[in-house]
């Protein structure tokens, strides 16, 4: 985790690449509809300006496939930005090319310029080298910001920062690895992870690797019915992913073997179909009527998940504990944020429900760190090398 950081550079009338994270989703009008990931850049660029140097922006957005879309174009975030710096942020046309080379030349202390997407090159994804030396011919030295992106092997993020001679952190990238880098390596005890979300196999390199690290590990949403099959327990209509039943009776065994705690809903809530007006009910879990799915976590789960979490130092949420999205099915997940949010200790959120969960409980702010990762979160927690960190200089 020892990388050089952009407090370690000297900025002044250097022409700054800073890669960030700018894929914002937009509506149908083109207009933002939420800026967190332009916020979440703000502390990075603003220190960058301020020790003079002449930045230049750059982020994809969305899957244009290599092609130019105009719906995918960077220009509504550069006005966001404008907006949100309060000062002028100039729109490149394009992200490589000698104009763009030009206008980078032409930048004076402080100035900024936004690169159009990146991903309108095909050779982006690709980590081509030419274009990887084409984006790097645009700067002096580089910085990387888009932690969401770290797990990426593209030009923007692994290609051109070898081909510079100093390549660093920006400070959101640094949050990131100083939270998700303690919660791996040194975590305060004791130590509770909340794995949901619907599958198993989304997550299982996160497990096994936390299944070594964490005191308690409690497991809901879609990806605990493949749990409660592997024990063979009636599913009725869950999601149940068949050909991971063995793989949970495995990591079952080693959970018991190694005395970790690992624990599954006692009762939940079950429908008969997915509908906010579909027959519900709660039931033990050893009960589930044959053709309901199990919808959410039940009272008694809560309650046991609860009194873990008020003990905790460490805490880590990922993915939902019911199906969140349907607002009969949203009670579970609420109830953990606001339980995480209550806690004395560290707590570390990720992924779009959870953090939908923080934001709809309205206690973002009782919480120690929100990761923008995504799949970069779940690679570093699961264990993995990311290619984007790996590029960057060693202090």
């Amino acid at each position: 985790m020892n990388k050089l950081s952009i407090r370690d550079l000297n900025l002044k009338r250097k022409r700054v690449f800073i890669r960030v994270d700018f894929n914002v989703p937009l509506n149908h009008e083109g207009q933002i509809k939420n800026d967190t990931r332009i916020q979440a850049s703000l502390p990075t660029i603003r220190h960058a300006i301020a020790r003079q140097g002449r930045l230049v922006l750059a982020s994809h957005l969305g899957r244009p496939n290599g092609k130019v879309n105009p719906k995918m174009s960077l220009r509504p975030v550069a006005t966001a930005l404008q907006k949100a710096l309060n000062c002028r942020v100039r729109m490149a046309s394009d992200c490589v090319g000698e104009t763009v080379k030009a206008e980078t030349h032409n930048l004076r202390d402080g100035e900024v310029l936004l690169l159009e997407n990146l991903r309108f090159h095909p050779q982006e994804e690709t980590n081509d080298e030419i274009f990887s030396k084409q984006l790097a011919e645009l700067c002096d030295c580089y910085v990387n910001d888009a932690f969401g992106s770290a797990h990426r092997t593209h030009a923007s993020t692994v290609g051109m920062a070898k081909m510079i001679e100093n390549a660093a952190a920006g400070f959101l990238m640094e949050r990131e690895l100083d939270y998700l880098g303690k919660a791996i390596l040194a975590p305060e005890r004791p130590y509770v992870a909340i794995l949901g979300g619907a599958k198993v196999s989304d997550k299982i390199e996160v497990i096994k690797n936390l299944m070594k690290v964490v005191d308690v590990l409690l497991i809901g949403g879609g990806m605990a019915y493949t749990f409660f099959k592997a024990q063979g327990l009636e599913t009725g209509k869950s999601l149940v992913e068949s050909e991971k039943i063995v793989l949970a009776g495995d990591l079952l065994r080693w959970a018991q073997e190694h005395n970790l705690e690992l624990i599954l809903p006692a009762d939940h809530f079950v429908a008969d179909r997915l509908d906010p007006k579909a027959q519900s009910q709660f039931v033990q879990v050893d009960q589930t009527p044959l053709n309901w799915m199990g919808v959410d976590i039940g009272p008694k789960t809560i309650a046991q998940f609860e009194n873990k979490i008020a003990t905790a130092k460490t805490i880590l949420w990922n993915g939902p504990l019911g199906v969140f999205e349907i607002q009969p099915f949203s009670n579970g997940s609420l109830s953990i944020a606001r339980a995480i949010a209550m806690s004395t200790g560290t707590s570390i959120v990720g992924g779009g429900d959870s953090i939908a969960a923080v934001t709809q409980a309205g206690v973002t702010d009782k919480i120690s760190h929100l990761s923008t990762g995504g799949g970069a979160s779940l690679e570093l927690l699961g264990g993995l090398h990311l290619p984007g960190l790996e590029a960057l200089n060693n202090k």
